[in-house]
């Protein structure tokens, strides 16, 4: 019942596109960004992604 009023998670494929598109948009360059990027990050996809999986992709991203 609650299941309605959540909101939907994103694929991971999604959440690859959000983080890459925040990397763009403030010039990250390499892991030293990382903090900044997950910030944004974690904002922009509140309640639509898992922290762990947000932190994974930027990892992956940017090493």
């Amino acid at each position: 019942m609650i299941q309605q009023f959540l909101p939907k998670a994103l694929s991971e494929d999604e959440v690859k596109e959000v983080v890459k598109s925040i990397i763009e948009e403030i010039g990250a360059d390499g892991m030293k960004d990382m903090g900044k990027v997950m910030g944004i990050s974690t904002k922009k996809l509140m309640g639509k992604a898992d922290g762990k999986m947000i932190s994974t992709i930027v990892k992956e991203i940017l090493s």
